[in-house]
């Protein structure tokens, strides 16, 4: 009997994450979502600049890279030049929410009928574990190693709650995957954001807490304590608007 089986919507290729990392399993859900919903064949990804910059290797899906920030925009375009295809950006905190944050709130006010995952682990990852917008009071990093200081850099956005203001966006939910329960959830919220764009029904986007051990200096098992014990009483769960 087959237990467990890996989704077709996933290549062979083996992910080039670090140990502990949360985005093979936020891939899985949007590789199984795509897959359930029958559209992977037309389906078209959007690449960042960022620990997830070789995704177009991981999906069996067409794929292809936009520069730093800029995934909202080349999506935008590919889904005016392709309107009958299904058209994502898979994008981190430093990506969307600060190289990116013109083009997020664009696309946003534009009502482009994308979806959009936001991976928020509170750190720029790839890069050298530099602070981000997302990256919480006290916490440190590469570029604030005593801590975060409200003081001297303010608090941490919440992007959500931003994109949740702007008329034209459809849908905006947080969520995590820290655990099993959570994860049933998430990939219920990143269904509902493909299932929005077949009905077109414009922009949605879901951020999605993840980890990012090496960044953090922590164990694995020690980030998805701090993602469920400090993360989320920040960044709190749940719908943050509905308009479909």
């Amino acid at each position: 009997m087959v237990v467990y089986e890996k989704s077709p919507g996933l290549s062979d290729v083996p992910l080039t994450y670090c140990p502990g990392c949360t985005h093979g399993i936020i891939h899985k859900l949007i590789a199984e979502s795509l897959v359930e919903l029958g559209v992977l064949d037309k389906t078209i990804a959007i690449a960042p600049v960022g620990c997830s910059v070789m995704l177009y290797k991981f999906f069996n899906c067409d794929a292809m890279q936009a520069a730093h920030g800029r995934a909202p925009a080349v999506a935008c375009g590919v889904k005016r030049t392709n309107p009958d295809k299904i058209v994502f950006t898979y994008q981190g905190d430093g990506d969307l929410a600060a190289i990116g944050t013109s083009e997020i709130i664009h696309s946003a006010h534009r009502g482009d009928n994308i979806t959009v995952i936001f991976v928020n682990n509170a750190i720029y990852g790839m890069t050298g574990g530099q602070m981000a917008p997302t990256t919480l009071i006290d916490m440190k990093t590469s570029t604030s190693p005593l801590g975060r200081a409200e003081i001297d850099m303010g608090k941490p956005i919440i992007m959500s709650e931003v994109m949740a203001q702007i008329p034209s966006a459809t849908y905006i939910e947080r969520v995590s995957c820290h655990d099993i329960p959570h994860l049933a959830k998430a990939k219920a919220a990143i269904k509902k954001a493909f299932n929005n764009q077949i009905e077109n029904k414009g922009f949605s986007m879901v951020e999605v807490l993840g980890t990012c051990s090496i960044g953090w200096n922590v164990s694995p098992v020690e980030s998805m304590a701090f993602l469920k014990d400090t993360m989320i009483p920040y960044f709190k769960l749940g719908v943050l608007k509905d308009a479909g």
